[in-house]
């Protein structure tokens, strides 16, 4: 059985990525360059007015599949400064500030 495409749905790694990618990096800044990954989902979803305590699985998916496109992609992982603190696996995200 064929499923209705939905028409809201954002691509991954389209435009609306881009955005999140550098609210990403900001948001890491702005914890002195590292934060666990849960810290910084929920920094994005104060900044959209959402309950902290309650934030929609599809917001996590989209910060932590962002925050992996960037990390997968060479040159926008150099570009970016994004790095994983405790290597490949780890929930703790960091930026050099200098990218």
């Amino acid at each position: 059985m064929a499923h209705a495409q939905n028409p809201n749905r954002r691509k991954a790694g389209g435009p609306n990525d881009a955005g999140l990618v550098q609210r990403i990096r900001e948001t890491l800044l702005l914890f002195g360059g590292e934060a666990h990954r849960n810290e910084v989902i929920a920094q994005v979803a104060r900044e959209r007015g959402l309950d902290v305590r309650h934030i929609p699985p599809d917001l996590e998916r989209e910060v932590i599949g962002s925050f992996e496109r960037a990390c997968r992609d060479e040159a926008q992982r150099t570009a970016l400064g994004f790095h994983l603190k405790f290597g490949e696996g780890s929930h703790r995200w960091a930026v050099r500030a200098e990218a």
